[in-house]
């Protein structure tokens, strides 16, 4: 116990007299940094370039530290620019799809226009509003109808090809039977051997060549026509080519894109005159009057 209270005797006026010279210290520390005078002013420039450089050491976990969170806040904002980023490729990608979209039906329409018609031959574009192909019945729906003049059984094409035939119409609307339908057969002309087939669906995307008058001269990768044979189509517009089958059998190549039926033409095509007297064509008093000449002539010439 004596022990212990001498050792407190002694550490007690050693503690206060640090503490003492410590706050002498400062107030030494805060008078020089307060004098105003050009001789106090090198003093205090000569120790800071001797002390602060010293204290690079000490300055480190703060510098560190800083820099951590400057760090962090341009991770932040990074992440931010990134999110950012990501949305506006997100919108880009929604209006790179819309401008294929719309190359794609521009394209369509543009092949529509350069399709070079018969000129008697007039047309309406009409849009495909729906798709009713099945395994049983191969159809479109178009948004043209009575009110816009269509009539049943008029030819329909793509930019490029023969699509079908009006199959009824409704006053806003028409159905077009493809060529692909079984119910589907139209007379076709095989060039350039100019061979007379009938077309025949299947349900399939290559239609059959059926009823061929040579099949001989028919050879894959010729130009099928429509013949306007039996008054069905008009004559010379663009079917497909032949192709061979996997079942050995003739079929056609549709012209037409059946996969992306967008845009439809729809050919005006005018009825064909309906002959009830064929001797009626002739003109029999010319014919009389051209024989009795042709008779006339010979005579002479034989008298001569």
């Amino acid at each position: 116990m004596a022990r212990d209270n001498k050792s407190e005797d002694f550490i007690g006026p050693i503690r206060r007299l640090l503490v003492g010279l410590f706050v002498f210290l400062l107030l030494g520390v805060f008078l020089v940094w307060r004098i105003d005078s050009p001789r106090v002013e090198r003093f205090r420039a000569a120790v800071i370039d001797e002390v602060v450089p010293s204290f690079d050491w000490a300055m480190a976990p703060v510098t560190g530290a800083i820099d951590l969170v400057r760090d962090f806040q341009s991770y932040q904002q990074l992440a931010e620019q990134n999110d950012n980023l990501r949305r506006e490729l997100q919108q880009m990608k929604a209006w790179k799809e819309a401008a294929l979209q719309l190359e794609q039906e521009n394209a369509r329409l543009l092949d529509l226009n350069k399709v070079s018609l018969d000129p008697k031959l007039t047309y309406i574009t009409g849009v495909v509003v729906t798709d009713s192909g099945s395994p049983f019945r191969q159809s479109v729906l178009i948004n043209v109808g009575a009110r816009d003049g269509i009539i049943d059984g008029w030819p329909t094409m793509d930019g490029i090809g023969l699509v079908g035939r009006i199959s009824g119409v409704g006053q806003d609307t028409s159905r077009v039977i493809l060529l692909t339908d079984t119910s589907s057969r139209i007379p076709v002309t095989v060039q350039p051997s100019g061979q007379k087939a009938i077309l025949a669906g299947d349900n399939t995307l290559n239609p059959l060549l059926e009823f061929i008058e040579d099949p001989g001269l028919v050879r894959p990768g010729d130009r099928v026509i429509s013949s306007g044979d039996g008054g069905v189509f008009p004559s010379d517009l663009l079917v497909g080519q032949v192709a061979l089958g996997t079942d050995n059998r003739l079929r056609v190549r549709l012209s037409a894109d059946y996969e992306r039926l967008e845009f439809l033409r729809v050919l005006r095509a005018q009825p064909h005159e309906v002959i009830e007297d064929p001797g009626g064509l002739l003109a029999t008093d010319e014919v009389d009057a051209l024989i009795e000449d042709v008779l006339e002539e010979t005579a002479e010439a034989t008298d001569g």
